[in-house]
């Protein structure tokens, strides 16, 4: 079932076919419903069948109402609403009357695919005399609005701007028959639920509405539930039906090799269109540029661009003067290329309805199309998941290799029309010239310069196993050459972002550079000799990299020799490693003390604490012996040598009455009769964390507020006041005291 244009020109039938008569002369067993200039259109387009969607529609039963119609992408939504709606506009005419208000209004989620289903609706319905204008943003509203002042039988456009001439006033839906909402679930996805409802309550009640989606979620069900009235489900392929005429590939590849990849299957394709989704706008700009530098004829289409410059880069692909397009998923939403065979996912899709929506642009209303997946080895248990959630079976193997896309160039050079098309009258002369001057080997190497001067070389990939990336063999570099790149380390030239900006703007691979040798003003790099012309072809006549690094030939710099790799093998015995050189003979060790050093303190000293003996091992790294203090100060004779409080963490005892006389040192234990010395003092207490968590173990501590009878000896009691104090004194309470009195006011 092609869709090639008419060859009148355009997507219609030329002019002087809008008029009739229309005779019914259509194979279509489904066209006996139909107008007759709407299966004339039909025939004339080619159609021999219709596809599923497109006969529910037309359905006896599903006449006069509203239909929510879910259909997969690419199954004729759009020639099916156009069909579904002949009735109520045309009724058992053959023409449509002079243009006034519009009597259908079609409302798309982006300017790209109103646009399409503006060309769409023009050849069907233009041999009934149609009036169609549309209403997108981007173009120029005041066109618009003169478009509608002269009258239009069908309205095709987008949410925002159709919301815009309402207000204004220059859209008029009062005589309003049928709404159509294509592609609802995008709609309502990219917000424009707003808008949505401000339009249908412009609209009179007793229209018709068609509401079409890819997936029936819960919002378009409550859309269709306020909106419509008795509204029929119709389901017109089944899950598992879906992109029957896609052939789904998933290729492995290491990172390194994704875009690698990429080239090679669109050598192996070689399609007559080919799309390339990609997550972000820089990937975007990345492989458009390499595409081009590869000789492709490519366009971008991304969120950044401008109105009229998407318009330019689609009609580019539709007339053939590009054959590649890489676009965002954003971008790419709803557009329709004619004759869409490849479509590449160069970043893997997020779910399973972007796999849908990128891999529903090619495969169309009967069309052959392929689906390539590049996936990175990393990523295939991600990519097996979505598959099995999108019901799609997809053939796994490697990227095609160099060889294998020079195989399909020798087939298609040899089965290649030009070369098989019987002579012309008019090429004879010219034939005869060139074999009485050339010989037929000379002529046959002349077409084949001419054949691949005009194709890309295919690249070197790593083939990928089953468990995973052969490991690549490392390039030898007894054949290399060196550059010289005009930046150094007074530049702060660093191998970290030297290396990926080789890779990336020299068309090189990791394995294509050696050395690299940083000098003051300028950096050498060692290339491996295969990559040299594709280096500097990569770089242009001016061999500039970036931010206006230059490369130049030049001699290898002294030592520059790549050094062995070391082993790998953690372990090995030293002989599989190989000798290593000679050393000096080191010096026998002596067994003699070293003379700086001073003999270490016994650590099996004891130190006193009463919950050790001199067995136990001391706490704690000794401490290195330090000379006696002196006794006492003069004046001091009698006192003892300070021999250490032990830390409390309570408050001094109280003072008790025999405390009165002077303060006497404690008593000290020790192991010996011998004065206390640094070895033999008690030592301090340990700190004890628990004790400050527990109030209750401080209270048992020496010295804390205890019960009296862990208070410390000889402490101050508490009496009624203090022995010989002033007479009258507050006396004491007990049984002998004085009952009290309070004081007369």
């Amino acid at each position: 079932m092609p869709l090639d244009t008419h060859p009148g020109g355009g997507y219609g039938p030329p002019l002087h076919q809008l008029t009739g008569p229309f005779p019914m002369t259509t194979s279509l067993p489904e066209a006996a419903s139909l107008p007759a200039p709407l299966a004339q259109a039909l025939s004339d387009k080619g159609y021999e069948t219709l596809t599923p969607v497109q006969s529910a529609v037309l359905d006896p039963a599903h006449t006069g109402r509203d239909l929510l119609v879910s259909a997969q992408t690419g199954s004729g939504k759009t020639v099916a609403f156009g069909l579904a709606m002949a009735a109520d506009l045309l009724g058992d005419a053959t023409h449509f009357p002079p243009p006034d208000t519009p009597r259908a209004l079609i409302i798309a989620p982006t300017r790209e695919l109103a646009l399409q289903v503006r060309r769409e609706l023009e050849w069907l319905y233009g041999p009934a005399g149609a009036v169609i204008a549309s209403c997108v943003g981007g173009m120029d509203a005041r066109t618009e609005r003169r478009a509608l002042e002269r009258g239009a039988h069908l309205v095709v456009g987008t949410p925002g701007r159709l919301r815009d001439h309402i207000e204004r006033h220059a859209l008029d839906l009062g005589l309003l028959q049928i709404a159509v909402l294509d592609e609802a679930d995008e709609m309502l996805d990219l917000g424009f639920r707003e808008d949505l409802e401000f339009i249908l309550q412009a609209a009179p009640v007793e229209r018709r509405t068609l509401l079409f989606s890819a997936t029936v979620s819960p919002q378009i069900e409550r859309l269709a539930q306020t909106y419509q009235r008795d509204a029929k489900r119709v389901i017109a392929t089944a899950a598992r039906d879906a992109h029957a005429d896609i052939s789904y590939r998933a290729l492995t590849v290491t990172p390194e090799d994704s875009e690698n990849a990429i080239v090679n299957v669109l050598r192996y394709y070689e399609a007559r269109n080919a799309l390339v989704f990609c997550k972000t706008r820089a990937m975007v700009n990345h492989l458009t540029a390499r595409f081009n530098n590869r000789g492709f004829a490519v366009v971008a289409l991304s969120g950044e661009l401008a109105q009229d410059e998407r318009a330019r880069a689609l009609q580019m692909m539709r007339d053939g003067r590009a054959r590649v397009c890489v676009a965002t998923d954003v971008a790419a939403r709803g557009i329709d290329l004619p004759g869409l065979e490849l479509v590449i996912h160069a970043d893997l899709p997020s779910n399973r309805e972007a796999l849908l929506h990128r891999s529903g642009r090619t495969g169309r209303a009967g069309r052959k199309g392929v689906s390539v997946l590049i996936v990175p080895f990393s990523a295939r248990k991600r990519t097996e998941r979505l598959l099995q959630s999108a019901n799609i079976t997809a053939e796994w193997g490697p990227a095609p290799s160099a060889a294998e896309v020079s195989a399909r160039d020798t087939e298609r050079l040899l089965t290649d029309e030009t070369l098989t098309a019987p002579e012309t009258s008019d090429e004879h002369a010219l034939v005869t010239m060139l074999i009485e001057r050339f010989t037929a080997r000379e002529l046959a190497a002349g077409v084949l310069r001419q054949y691949f001067a005009a194709r890309s070389a295919p690249e070197e990939v790593a083939p990928v196993t089953a468990d995973g990336p052969k490991p690549r063999a490392r390039a030898e570099f007894d054949r290399s050459f060196w550059v010289r790149l005009s930046i150094g380390a007074t530049e702060r030239a660093e191998p970290r972002w030297l290396l990926p900006m080789l890779c990336r703007v020299g068309d090189l691979g990791k394995n294509d550079i050696g050395a690299i040798r940083i000098f003051d003003d300028h950096t050498m790099v060692q290339l491996h000799a295969d990559s040299e012309e594709r280096f500097f072809n990569a770089l242009g006549a001016e061999a500039q990299l970036e931010q206006g690094i230059t490369a130049a030939r030049a001699q290898a710099p002294d030592g520059a020799a790549r050094p062995a790799p070391r082993s790998t093998e953690r372990g090995a015995p030293r002989e599989s490693r190989g000798p290593r050189p000679d050393r000096a003979a080191r010096a026998p060790r002596s067994e003699a003390p070293r003379p700086d050093r001073a003999p270490r303190p016994d650590r099996t000293q004891t130190t006193g604490s009463p919950e050790s003996d001199s067995s136990s091992k001391a706490y704690g790294k000794p401490k290195p012996e330090r000379k006696p203090r002196p006794e006492g100060k003069p004046g001091n004779e009698g006192k003892a040598k300070y021999e250490g409080k032990p830390r409390t963490f309570s408050k001094p005892a109280a003072k008790t009455a025999d405390s009165a006389a002077p303060r006497k040192s404690r008593p000290v234990a020790s192991t010996s009769d011998s004065p206390a010395t640094k070895s033999n003092a008690p030592a301090r207490p340990r700190f004890d964390a628990a004790a400050l968590r527990n109030p209750s173990a401080r209270l048992d501590a020496p010295g804390g507020k205890g019960k009296a009878a862990h208070k410390k000896p000889g402490g101050k009691p508490k009496t009624g006041g203090k022995p010989g104090g002033k007479p009258g004194g507050k006396p004491a309470r007990g049984p002998d005291a004085r009952p009290f009195r309070p004081r007369s006011s």
